[in-house]
């Protein structure tokens, strides 16, 4: 059930703390297996140990963070796959329920496979989503999984073990020739799963490739490291390599970004979480921070607040808060829009300038991305606000568009368009 990352090549089984066990009942782990055959699950010791208050469990926010909770699945598909680890069924048995649960599940929402797959020579490339005219994300397939998983992730299908789900490119000449054809192409963001997993010698196979590439301009890398395993730019055998790595980055005139998830203000607590952060300031990166409003971790102002005030402290740049996606158990984890704005303007309300420069609530979705500014009354009609701060087609960037206000709508296609109105980005 626990496993310990340190040194993730190697995935070894870690003998988790005592207290972790004592804290768990029978039927928690019971819960917590069955849940996990379906969405995956995997921990650290530096989560077991540093992070989590186990005498708040099952409430904690950082244990709901990774932790599997029986409520993240449908009530029936629950006790169906409970009841076969009750019963001892073979791992196929499990295998086949799980996959028929999953793909219920919306794996792959906003057209990550349907729309965003770029094709070079009539021909698909392999681990690559172009989604947005300036900027391509690449899979590398070493770096499709984590120190930790989050138990919302959208990224969930990367890690179940389904090859048919899975999204990742084991080369990199392909991916080179797709930028060398699309100039336009200024960003390239490295994802997955978490590229900070890789070794730095494998790291820089992709990385050090893309400095020979003029339009190439900004590399991103989106990584949880920084929080689930800030050890890497410490303590790891190759931490020193890997800000060698960084610094040779920025030496070619590029800027360097680590899109960095921290869901909670615990994440920035400790001295070497602390520490990471001033070893890769020190190379001149820019660590920008993201992450999801999640129910039962992070969905209340005071939280926001303190999670952008420590950033800035820290001499990191708050710069999304998402609204969790349309994937996986979004029903546990959800917020509606009208909340999710109102916990946005509370939190922005208590910090300074230098903290609002996160942007949300913020919808990932199909057509892009997808702000809601606010309410608006028009001849006595209550609506929402939104704009797109990215998109797919670049005229519907900043285009400000109106929708019925919906209390319980909790995405872009909950809404619906005014009388008489229609949403811009769904005309034929």
């Amino acid at each position: 059930m626990f496993e310990d990352t340190s040194h993730p090549a190697e995935g070894r089984t870690l003998l988790p703390s005592l207290q972790a066990i004592d804290a768990l009942s029978a039927e928690q782990r019971l819960e917590v297996q069955a849940v996990a055959q379906v969405l995956p699950f995997r921990v650290n010791r530096y989560i077991v140990d540093e992070l989590i208050d186990w005498d708040r469990i099952p409430d904690d926010p950082i244990f709901r963070l990774c932790f599997p909770h029986r409520d993240m699945l449908d009530p029936d598909d629950f006790r169906t796959i409970r009841d076969l680890l009750v019963a001892g069924a073979t791992k196929q048995q499990l295998q086949e329920c799980a996959q028929g649960i999953r793909a219920r599940l919306n794996p792959h929402p906003a057209g990550q496979t349907t729309q965003n797959v770029p094709t070079l020579d009539g021909e698909a490339v392999p681990g690559v989503q172009h989604k947005y005219r300036e900027t391509v994300l690449v899979f590398p397939s070493a770096g499709q999984t984590c120190h930790a998983y989050c138990s919302y992730c959208f990224r969930w299908p990367q890690f179940v073990g389904d090859r048919d789900l899975r999204f990742a490119t084991r080369r990199i000449d392909p991916v080179l020739a797709y930028l060398r054809s699309k100039p336009e192409v200024s960003d390239v963001l490295l994802t997955g799963g978490d590229p900070l997993v890789m070794k730095t010698r494998v790291l820089a196979r992709t990385l050090l490739p893309m400095l020979d590439l003029p339009s190439v301009q900004t590399i991103r890398i989106g990584t949880k490291s920084v929080a689930w395993w800030p050890q890497r730019f410490v303590e790891d055998d190759d931490a020193d390599d890997l800000l060698r790595l960084f610094e040779k980055v920025i030496a070619s005139g590029r800027h360097l970004a680590l899109m960095a998830h921290y869901s909670h203000p615990r994440e920035l607590s400790t001295p070497i979480a602390q520490r990471a952060i001033e070893r890769i300031r020190g190379t001149g990166a820019v660590i920008r921070c993201q992450a999801p409003l999640v129910r039962h971790v992070n969905a209340d102002s005071d939280t926001w607040a303190e999670l952008w005030r420590r950033q800035v402290a820290l001499g990191v740049v708050p710069y999304y808060m998402f609204v969790e996606r349309d994937t996986g158990p979004r029903h546990y984890f959800e917020v509606p829009l009208a909340e999710a704005l109102c916990i946005y303007t509370g939190a922005v309300s208590q910090v300074s300038g230098l903290a609002r420069t996160a942007r949300g609530p913020v919808m990932s979705c199909t057509p892009g991305k997808a702000q809601v500014l606010g309410t608006m009354d028009v001849a006595g009609e209550k609506r929402f606000l939104l704009r797109f701060l990215q998109a797919r087609d670049p005229k519907w960037i900043n285009h400000v568009f109106t929708a019925r206000y919906d209390e319980k709508a909790a995405w872009l296609d909950h809404l619906r368009p005014c009388e008489g109105e229609r949403f811009e980005f769904e005309a034929p």
